[in-house]
Formats: C-alpha cells, sequence, structure tokens
C-alpha cells in the first residue's frame, strides 16, 4: 500500500511518515507540485495526501487546487486528500470540486487521518473490483456461449482424462485440431477442471486483434495514453489474473507482438499502454491452432522460443471423422437446443437422417455438424427430420475417398460403409448386406447392435 504525500515542510513529510510506517503503509514524499506529479505518473500509487499551500503564498491554496487536478489527470483512480493549515469552507468546497475526496485540516489528530485514509483505500479497492467486473462481463458478452464437451468415443475419453490430469498443473498447454474440432470448449474443460476454475477464463482471439490496438486490448491503458484514451481500460490479461487466459488463433499472432507474449509468458509482467509501471500477472496460459506451427517456425514467421514456451503439454483435437461415435450424440444435443430456440416441432432424427449423418466426411467438423442441425430445424416440416432436410447430399464425399477414411480404424471404416448402405437402402439391412456381400447377422454384429428377433 503507496501513498503519496505533497508538502513543502520537511518535519510534516517526516511526521506522515512516521505515522504511514506504523500503520504498514509506504510513502512517496514529495515537497512541490511538479515532483509529485512526476511521481504519480511514475509509481502506482494507491492514495495522495496533499497540502493546498506552497511557494505563492500560505493562505489561497492555488497551487493546491492546481495540484489536485494535475494529480487526478495523471492518475485518474488515485484519489486525493487535500490537506491544509488555512482550512475554511470555501476553499474545501474547491478542493473537492476539483476532484479531491476528502479534506483534512492541520494540525490533524491521528485517529481521524487514519481512519480517513482507510476509508479511501477501502472505496477505491471496491470501484476497481467494479471496474474489473463489469469489463469482464462486457468481455463475457461479446464472446459467444459455450457448450459442453460430449463424447462416448475411446478417443475422446483418452484426451479428456489426459486433460484433467494436466488441468491441476500450472504448465501452459498448446491444443491443436482442425477449425471446429471444439479447441475453445476443451481449452473451458480444463479450466473448469483447475483449481481456478473459480476465477475468470478470458478468451482472446488472436487473429482478430489489430496490430495498432494490441497493447490496449491485451494489457489495457491509462487516461490520455493515445488520443482517442478518454478513460482507463482493463485489459484481458489483468482481467484474466488468478484465472486463465486462453489465446485462441495463435498462429495468427503477428511477429512484432510475438515478443510481447513471450515475456508475459517468461516473466508473467507487463506494463500498460502510457504506463512505466511493471504489473504482475498470476495467470494460467492455454492456446491454440489448427496450424502447424513447427511448419511457421521454419519459415520464419513464429518464434520458436515461444513455441517453447507455448507447449508445456500439447493436446491434439481429433476431427469428426475420426470419433465418428460422437456424431449422433453431438447431433442429437443441438437439436435439442435447436429445437427449443427456433419452436420447431421438430424432435428426433429418421433412421435415413441417422445414417445420414454418420456417413458424412465432416470436413468443417462440430461447427459444420452445428450449422446443418441448425438448418434442418428450421426446414423441418414433421417432429421427424429426413435425410432431405440434412441437405448433405451435394457434400458428401462419394465413394471411399482417402479423405474421409483418414486416421480411421479398419473397423471405423467397415462401420462407415455399412452405415453409407444402409442410408443408401432407406435402413433396409437385408438389401444393405446382401450389397456388400455379408449376412444380415454379420452386418449387425460389425455395427455392434444385436440383431431384431
Amino acid at each position: 500500500m503507496t501513498i503519496l504525500i505533497v508538502d513543502d515542510d520537511e518535519s510534516i513529510l517526516t511526521a506522515l511518515r512516521v505515522l504511514l510506517k506504523s500503520e504498514g503503509m509506504s510513502c512517496i514524499a514529495c515537497r512541490s507540485p511538479a515532483e509529485a506529479v512526476a511521481a504519480a505518473r511514475r509509481e502506482a500509487c494507491q492514495l495522495a495526501l496533499v497540502d493546498l499551500n506552497y511557494v505563492e503564498d500560505t493562505t489561497s491554496g492555488k497551487e493546491g487546487l492546481a495540484l489536485i487536478a494535475a494529480l487526478r489527470e495523471a492518475a485518474e483512480d488515485m484519489p486525493v486528500i487535500a490537506m491544509t493549515g488555512w482550512g475554511t469552507i470555501g476553499i474545501a468546497v474547491e478542493a473537492m470540486q476539483r476532484g479531491a475526496v476528502d479534506f483534512v485540516e492541520k494540525p490533524w489528530e491521528n485517529n481521524r487521518l487514519l481512519s480517513t485514509l482507510r476509508t479511501q483505500l477501502a472505496l477505491r479497492a471496491a470501484q476497481g473490483r467494479e471496474r474489473k467486473l463489469t469489463a469482464e462481463n462486457a468481455l463475457l458478452r461479446q464472446q459467444r456461449s459455450g457448450g459442453k464437451l460430449l463424447s462416448r468415443s475411446v478417443e475422446m475419453d483418452q484426451l479428456l482424462s489426459m486433460a484433467r490430469r494436466v488441468a491441476q498443473s500450472a504448465m501452459p498447454i498448446l491444443i491443436t485440431g482442425e477449425n471446429g474440432t471444439g479447441k475453445s470448449l476443451l481449452a473451458s474443460y480444463i479450466h473448469q477442471h483447475s483449481s481456478r476454475a473459480a476465477a475468470p477464463f478470458i478468451s482472446v482471439n488472436m487473429g482478430a486483434i489489430s496490430e495498432s490496438t494490441f497493447e490496449s486490448e491485451m494489457f489495457g491503458h491509462t487516461k490520455g495514453a493515445y488520443t482517442d484514451a478518454k478513460t482507463e481500460r482493463v485489459g484481458r490479461v489483468e482481467l484474466a489474473d488468478q484465472g486463465t487466459l486462453f489465446l485462441d488463433e495463435i498462429a495468427n499472432l503477428p511477429l512484432t507482438q510475438q515478443a510481447k507474449i513471450l515475456r508475459l509468458l517468461e516473466e508473467r509482467s507487463y506494463e500498460k499502454l502510457g504506463s512505466s509501471f511493471t504489473k504482475h500477472a498470476s495467470v494460467r496460459f492455454i492456446s491454440a491452432t489448427n496450424a502447424n506451427l513447427d511448419s511457421l517456425v521454419a519459415e520464419r514467421n513464429f518464434r520458436q522460443d515461444l513455441l517453447y514456451r507455448l507447449n508445456g503439454v500439447t493436446l491434439n483435437m481429433p476431427a469428426l471423422r475420426q470419433r465418428r461415435e460422437d456424431i449422433l450424440l453431438l447431433a442429437e444435443g443441438f437439436l435439442a437446443r435447436a429445437c427449443q430456440h427456433y419452436n420447431s416441432p421438430a424432435r428426433t432424427f429418421s433412421a435415413g437422417a441417422r445414417a445420414a449423418l454418420e456417413n458424412y466426411a465432416w470436413p468443417g467438423n462440430i461447427r459444420e455438424l452445428q450449422h446443418v442441425v441448425e438448418r434442418s430445424v428450421l426446414l423441418a416440416q414433421q417432429t421427424q427430420i429426413g435425410e432431405q432436410d440434412l441437405q448433405l447430399i451435394a457434400r458428401a464425399v462419394p465413394g471411399a475417398s482417402a479423405d474421409e477414411f483418414d486416421g480411421m480404424t479398419l473397423q471405423h471404416a467397415e462401420v462407415a460403409l455399412i452405415r453409407r448402405s444402409l442410408a443408401r437402402h432407406d435402413g433396409n439391412a437385408a438389401i444393405a448386406a446382401k450389397e456388400l456381400g455379408i449376412s444380415r447377422s454379420a452386418l449387425y454384429r460389425r455395427l455392434g447392435k444385436r440383431e431384431p428377433a
């Protein structure tokens, strides 16, 4: 807790130093208004206690009133308490008009002065928390609403098990995977299973921040830091204090800004734009990308030292085609939400629609699946969504293309072929089995289902 004290009388400064030190407060002592304004710009003081009279005269308080206004300009959120031995109602009123929060007459009474200081420090702390909460809520409203990680596939079970293990550490995590696979949901999942779960989870799309506003967005700025900086701004790093900072699309971070993120990762420190005061960040870093960072490093488009800091642990989010057991589970979840949102009569998928969903290659992954389901809900006229409502035929991958089966096991490929055949024959297992050259029992066995009696 640092108090800025300003008085041209050295004995007054000494008495205040002793009093404040006895209460566990440190202080910065200045003997002139110019020295005080410079200190306020240079140091992070929580409160200022200033005399009103200096060189020009000892009664008017003009220099002190000008000093109050200058201090409010230099450090907007720092409360200023005026102090003078020539106190009048007029000067007290004008001091408050200039921005002072209270007024103390000399000689002061120690307990009353300390009580005044504590009250203003408590109010400042409360206002700071309110500003931070307001900024955090505004940011969260801008971010898309997250969903739950739904899964029953072996691939996702293994990934989530590893995610829960690393969540308890402070090690940075890099999440890789194609667009639309749910990397941001995995980042949120890790935060929820960490010791920081009760603190904020702040997500930043690094590709959406322009170079000109990068420092202001990430680290915040002080009032007057640049032409349009009318008020102080809380940055994303400060919002994430004690919580998790998720750096999405990290590969889109310009080289010119990578050094600043590297310093943040290495030293956990930063400065607000327009301030020389160093702040410290207690945050957990998670980043995500769909790019090959090793290739970007080789092309000199990404710093190797930054990559080493980011990938303490690397988790790869599988593509939807690699976790086909989850397709219907996810689709049904999207269907339930979409039906409620659009007040649609559709409640289930037909057998043909289910087969079409499972057979499609999903190049856009979960994001595409959500879009397809929401569109089908709007198009459906019945309580069941049919295959035609999905409109997947034009985008279905014909034949057994290499892309569709890339990364699939032989068992999964067999299941995909069976489901494709079932879709073509409207769920008729006998015809599908005949087309595939296997018995109906073998077809059901490969699907992991019991053959109907």
